[in-house]
């Protein structure tokens, strides 16, 4: 049995030395000390990446982890090593780094830390992440998808999604993602429908291109994994505001076929009421587009479409375009 007043003791010691054995202040002392691993402009990029690691290793059970990475400022510390320095050419171990920081920056983005991407306003950083997006892997691309997605979502970063609809070669290299893999086309066409926030940015995409590839994207939803092609139809529907998208849906040769194709194809999602909106716009103003489009088979879908379980908004829009199609005899 341990006395009275020497167990007192002990439990008073204990308390005196609890913040010593705090497991929350021992993972942000070691936190700390990894992030001066990442400050220091002696380590080399393969060092850093074994650090990363370890913060991995720290926090992957710790429901607090990212909180305690915001707080000591680990998200522009990354942008910064990320974004800060332009290499025209990357080497495999920048391309390794680049993987793991960007995964991390995905990680502690949130809303309320949007506000940190508006270093890439700055030239030389914008100019990085062109070049990340150039010669990244697969990986790499897909994650600045996503980081283009964040800022297109954010008042805060307007100017800033504004800055990006103006590159015209990231706008290509977006557009070139859309037939590349299942998830390089998914992370392209959400990039693509985020900028489309902006109708400036609108205008820039069209003019590159944007909607022959969108609709080559959709005419060929059937042969493969297309899970993206009600995204795909409502950003083109969202472009048809433009004369100049008008055009190139018209002048595309399987324009008009591909939307007729998807509007009972996808009658429980919005797929439908964006192809029917879609073709409506472009048969408003156009006698030849309402000629292809009955002869491509739209008043057998559009009445399958009206038998269906779609939405009621869907069924009237339908409806509209029946009404429309049906003026050509009038």
């Amino acid at each position: 049995m341990v006395p009275n007043h020497t167990l007192r003791h002990l439990i008073d010691q204990w308390l005196q030395m609890g913040t010593q054995f705090d497991p929350l202040l021992c993972t942000i002392d070691c936190l700390a000390s990894l992030k001066k691993n990442l400050e220091s402009d002696e380590a080399t990029l393969e060092y850093k990446c074994q650090t990363l690691q370890k913060i991995q290793a720290l926090t992957e059970e710790s429901q607090s982890g990212n909180s305690c990475l915001l707080q000591l400022g680990f998200l522009p510390l990354l942008l910064e090593l990320l974004f800060g320095k332009t290499e025209s050419k990357l080497s495999q171990e920048c391309v390794k780094f680049a993987e793991q920081a960007l995964s991390w920056v995905l990680r502690l983005l949130s809303p309320g830390e949007y506000e940190y991407l508006n270093m890439l306003n700055e030239e030389s950083k914008l100019e990085s992440f062109q070049v990340l997006f150039d010669q990244g892997t697969g990986k790499i691309k897909r994650s600045l998808c996503q980081v283009i997605e964040a800022i297109s979502s954010s008042l805060e970063t307007r100017e800033l999604c504004a800055k990006l609809g103006k590159n015209r070669k990231l706008l290509k290299g977006l557009i070139l993602l859309v037939h590349q893999t299942h998830e390089a086309s998914d992370a392209g066409i959400k990039a693509i429908s985020a900028l489309c926030c902006l109708e400036s940015n609108r205008q820039n995409l069209v003019q590159e291109g944007v909607i022959n590839r969108l609709l080559t994207y959709i005419f060929d939803a059937e042969r493969h994994e297309r899970n993206l092609t009600p995204k795909a139809l409502s950003t083109i529907e969202l472009l048809l505001e433009l004369e100049s998208a008008k055009a190139a849906l018209i002048n595309n040769p399987n324009g008009i076929k591909a939307l007729i194709k998807m509007v009972f194809r996808f009658s429980e999602h919005e797929g439908s009421e964006s192809a029917v909106q879609s073709l409506t716009i472009i048969c408003t103003d156009s006698l030849q587009a309402r000629d292809e489009a009955i002869g491509a088979g739209v008043l057998t879908q559009l009445l399958l479409l009206l038998q269906s379980q779609c939405s009621a908004r869907t069924k009237t829009k339908a409806r509209m375009l029946l009404k429309l199609l049906r003026s050509r005899w009038d």
